[in-house]
């Protein structure tokens, strides 16, 4: 037989096709040259197939180089082959050279390979409307199998209407186009639609459900909680055969697990006669989130004891990040393990102890280990500003995502929410807009999290009508949604507006829950409505059945002392079918500094400093009552008592932002730039005030002063300060926004709407307690908070 025969090639291309090794392949590649065919397409196509099965795309780049004419399928073969080998750069290199070099028109393969190339972390979202109009303008636009391509792009990009567009456009659609969007869906937390689109393919006679289709919705119906949806998909998976399938019965061990049903995931891990490491990483996982954290850690031993080698899930599995409070020494030592066996340079691992330090209070323990960390993913950096916002460490959170911007790493909806919060907390409006302009130019607002995360941005930054304006906006409401909605109302003091809302949320088939319950009391409180409070909270135990936690009582409490009716209140107090604790004797002792019942007030603090003895504040309003009714050798008493016990009380501080920087000033601060200027104005404001007839108010400042020097002290209090440097900074007109960390004082109330109407200006404040806003002389609250 002639070697140049047709024969001969079929050989070569055996040879290459039986290559076990990279040695080998080399081997029969010098058989493939030395008999002259190293021109030939199919074999060099062939060779190529193979160095990329072997790792060694720079091989396989040298070879395509040396073909003078490469066709359509070649080309095909290096894009797939760069892009399975994470060269994703190379990927898209060779495609534009194929198209802008060659006189090749790239197929619905090309497509493919290079928009699974564009998935990489290293794009970002333009490059896939970029591709998706390429294949458009060829003609590939409804191609199926380009379609799941795209579908599977703009998921990993989080644009989920995108995603969508392309899935409705595509009419014969495959079991794996309905699959990638149904774990799409899934991978983006829009766990309802997940499972909509899985109905839809039960639905759809023409599509072959398989058991990966079964398999990637049960994660979605375990986020929902939905366990007599889960068990129905479980009698259709046995129905269709696919019940002894391995990873369907590990499936609904997870299912079962995060359902709370801990004994049916046991029965189901029983039932795999020989369960595989994956099997067992889900049950390890199953005995963690529901507090088993002895079984978990027996099953784990297990598999060592076995010689079983776990891998980066089982650790995963093993960090008790759902129930992290009491485990610290367990988590410290699995991060020793980690750190021997090297399993702590996976990325999954380390944002899974990142995330249960967090959650301990170790924070610092949380960034060293973010910090050491080789490779950064997305989940490690948002696990990092999750616990910095978390614990309260606004500024950090916010610090550490500017750092992750610099980086260039993309963040995903999960980011978005967790900085949306810090800048809720922190009442960073400027920035929570700039967050919102990023939502819009990722196309987040889809997602239902992102949305309920601006709302609550916007309500607790000052802003109640771009809150209300987004929420009428949204298509779907979950009960966070109507929570924030409800909560944002009760804040700004619009308690009636609150109540339309919670009665909207109760007859649109949402299930109200504790926190609804709190966020419509908590509205009545600021807003007088005491018949309507007290409705709804019998009608939170008689018709839905909810067991009162501390806080509502404590609302209950806050609502009758606020109305002046602080006999019923203690008479509500003593009927409790509980003892009564902090957040209830402390609701009663704030009511009684507002209507100065100094009797009463007297009872309260003694509960209180017997059940949270180390909290100064209820010491502070004790004083400050007993000053107002005159009886300063009491309040002198109290103060003695917070000396001997060393008790200190917070700092008050006020922050304003102006054109986008923050500044931060405390009572009778001299330490800013412009302090001279500020001090200036507050002079100039003072001697208006009092030409319009404002007396400050000393009857909470120390009493052992002069009356001279308690008008000096109170002067000079930090909102003051801020809103004086807010007239000075910002344009005549304008509104001025500022938050105080504690309650707004009486005398600087007072001054705020005396300064209001002086200056034309609407002053927007916000303490710890509610938003005041100011305008015209006349506050939101009508002199009720």
């Amino acid at each position: 037989m002639s070697i140049n025969t047709p024969g001969s090639r079929n050989l070569f291309q055996s040879l290459l096709k039986g290559a076990k090794t990279l040695s080998q392949l080399t081997q029969a590649h010098a058989q493939v040259i030395l008999h002259g065919f190293q021109n030939d397409l199919s074999n060099v196509t062939k060779l190529a197939h193979k160095l990329s099965e072997f790792n060694d795309m720079n091989y396989a780049r040298d070879l395509f180089s040396s073909v003078p004419k490469p066709d359509l399928f070649l080309f095909n073969v290096l894009i797939r082959g760069f892009s399975n080998n994470d060269m994703p750069h190379s990927s898209i290199f060779l495609y534009t050279h194929l198209r802008k070099r060659t006189y090749l028109k790239p197929d619905n393969f090309t497509y493919s390979f290079v928009i699974s190339a564009a998935g990489s972390t290293c794009f970002d979202h333009r490059i896939s409307a970029l591709l998706h109009g390429h294949a458009i303008v060829d003609g590939y636009g409804d191609d199926m199998f380009v379609g799941a391509a795209l579908v599977d792009l703009y998921f990993k990009f989080s644009c989920v209407e995108f995603a969508r567009k392309v899935f409705d456009r595509i009419c014969d659609r495959d079991t794996v186009l309905w699959n990638t969007m149904i774990s799409g869906l899934l991978k983006n937390s829009c766990f309802e639609d997940s499972v909509l689109v899985f109905g839809d393919m039960v639905r759809n006679g023409g599509t072959r459900l398989n058991s990966t289709s079964v398999a990637a919705v049960l994660p979605a119906v375990a986020e929902l909680q939905e366990l007599r949806l889960g068990m129905e998909i479980q009698c259709l998976g046995l129905k269709l055969g696919f019940h002894d399938h391995v990873y369907v019965l590990t499936g609904l061990l997870s299912f079962y697990s995060k359902c709370g049903e801990i004994e049916r995931a046991k029965s189901l891990f029983r039932d795999i006669g020989r369960p595989d490491l994956i099997s067992c990483n889900a049950m390890i996982s199953g005995y963690t989130c529901n507090g088993e954290i002895e079984s978990s850690v027996r099953l784990f031993q297990e598999l060592l004891a076995s010689r079983e080698r776990v891998n980066s899930s089982t650790i995963v599995g093993l960090i008790p990040v759902f129930y992290p409070l009491g485990h610290l020494q367990l988590t410290t030592c699995i991060h020793g393990f980690c750190l021997k066996s090297g399993i702590i340079s996976n990325s999954s691992v380390s944002t899974a102890l990142t995330t249960v330090y967090s959650r301990l209070d170790e924070i610092e323990a949380a960034r060293q280990l973010f910090d050491e960390s080789s490779e950064k993913s997305l989940a490690s950096w948002n696990a990092m500003i999750a616990g910095y916002t978390q614990n309260g460490l606004t500024e950090e959170a916010i610090s550490l995502f500017q750092k992750m911007q610099t980086s260039k790493v993309i963040p995903n909806p999960v980011t978005v929410t967790s900085i949306l919060s810090a800048c809720a907390q922190l009442g960073a409006l400027s920035l929570g807009k700039w967050v919102h302009g990023l939502v819009k130019s990722r196309n987040f607002e889809s997602n239902i999290y992102v949305s309920t995360a601006l709302i609550d941005m916007y309500a607790k930054c000052g802003n109640i009508v771009e809150a209300q304006e987004l929420f009428d906006l949204m298509p779907q409401k979950t009960e966070v949604t109507w929570n924030a909605m409800i909560s944002g109302y009760g804040l700004h003091g619009h308690g009636q507006e609150a109540l339309k809302l919670f009665s909207e949320m109760l007859h649109s088939g949402i299930q109200p829950s504790g926190v609804t319950f709190l966020s419509a009391l908590y509205a009545c409180s600021h807003a007088g409505l005491v018949k309507e409070g007290n409705e709804i909270f019998q009608s939170m135990i008689h018709d839905h059945g909810f067991e009162p936690l501390p806080e509502h009582y404590a609302c209950m409490v806050d609502i009758l002392g606020r109305a002046g009716q602080l006999e019923k209140a203690l008479k509500f107090i003593k009927g409790l079918p509980v003892d009564p604790g902090p957040a209830v004797w402390g609701a009663l002792l704030g009511a009684c500094m507002i209507h100065k019942d100094t009797n009463l007030a007297r009872v309260a603090s003694e509960k209180l400093f017997e059940l949270d003895p180390e909290n100064v504040g209820y010491y502070v309003l004790l004083s400050n009552i007993y000053s107002a009714e005159r009886r300063y050798p009491q309040a002198a008493s109290v103060r003695q008592v917070v000396r001997k016990r060393k008790l200190a009380k917070t700092p008050g501080c006020t922050l304003i932002e102006v054109d986008g920087a923050p500044h931060v000033f405390t009572s009778g601060d001299r330490l800013h730039p412009q302090s001279t200027a500020i001090y200036s104005k507050l002079e100039e404001l003072n001697g208006k005030m009092r030409e319009a007839g404002f007396q400050t108010e000393t009857i909470t400042a120390l009493h052992d002063v002069e009356e001279e020097e308690k008008e000096l002290m109170v002067k000079v209090h930090s909102e003051k300060l801020a809103i004086a440097f807010g007239l000075i900074t910002t344009e005549p007109g304008s509104e001025i926004r500022i938050i105080k960390n504690l309650r707004v004082c009486l005398d600087c109330h007072t001054a705020t709407k005396f300064i209001s109407k002086i200056t034309g200006r609407i002053i927007v404040v916000r303490d710890a307690n509610r938003f005041h806003h100011f305008k015209d002389g006349v506050c939101s609250c009508g002199d009720y908070w």
